[in-house]
């Protein structure tokens, strides 16, 4: 069995963060399991629509592309805005070829209906997205009984993705019974990628780990 892991920087839908990328991926293969960073597509609306299609069908084509190549299981893990992508392709995939069975969000855009990173609102919707486009895009109105195991971790001090929506998706999971875990750090500014000497929030990538082995996910 194969396990493969698809790693989505964040960037607010307006760039890529290396060091949510190939340093993430790294450390994923110390344990045991594959790891791709996608670089999907970002400041396209003009071109793609409201919801930017554009990465979302980026995404769905590097877990065909990764199932092709002989992965029996695929995971996501997202960063911030990348967090919020990871987050679409395992609540609302775009059809079942694209299906992930978990995701990993770290310190992720959750919802627009709610306090948000306006820059990825408005790099994702536009200056002024209607009320039904924040809604569609908001991964808390997206859980469903089907959906996949989740890993949540966010710090309380974030002051550029506020953490409450967290709060509200891990409580759209317990609502549908689906398997998750939350993990909130009392300090830790936005962007700590992997986290190292950042206190107690460097102890994400452990509860990770500890959580894809009681997944039984990987080797090491």
């Amino acid at each position: 069995m194969t396990d493969h892991i698809v790693v989505l920087p964040g960037g607010g839908y307006g760039n890529l963060a290396a060091h949510e990328g190939e340093p993430v991926a790294e450390w994923i293969r110390t344990l045991g399991i594959e790891a791709s960073v996608l670089h999907y597509p970002v400041r396209r609306r003009q071109e793609d629509g409201p919801l930017l299609t554009a990465p979302r069908e980026a995404v769905a084509a590097e877990v065909r592309r990764v199932r092709d190549a002989g992965a029996t299981r695929v995971g996501i893990l997202g960063f911030s805005a990348g967090g919020h992508l990871a987050g679409h392709a395992a609540l609302d995939p775009i059809d079942p070829s694209a299906a992930v069975d978990l995701a990993i969000l770290c310190y992720p855009v959750v919802s627009f209906v709610l306090p948000t990173h306006t820059g990825s609102m408005r790099n994702l919707l536009g200056e002024d997205p209607s009320e039904d486009e924040r809604a569609a895009a908001s991964l808390e109105r997206l859980v469903t009984p089907t959906s996949p195991p989740m890993f949540l971790w966010h710090t309380a001090e974030d002051d550029a993705v506020p953490v409450g929506p967290v709060y509200r998706l891990a409580e759209a999971l317990a609502d549908a019974d689906v398997p998750h875990a939350v993990h909130v750090y009392p300090l830790g500014r936005h962007g700590l990628g992997l986290a190292g000497g950042e206190g107690l929030a460097e102890r994400w990538s452990a509860e990770v780990a500890a959580w894809l082995r009681d997944l039984a996910w990987g080797g090491a």
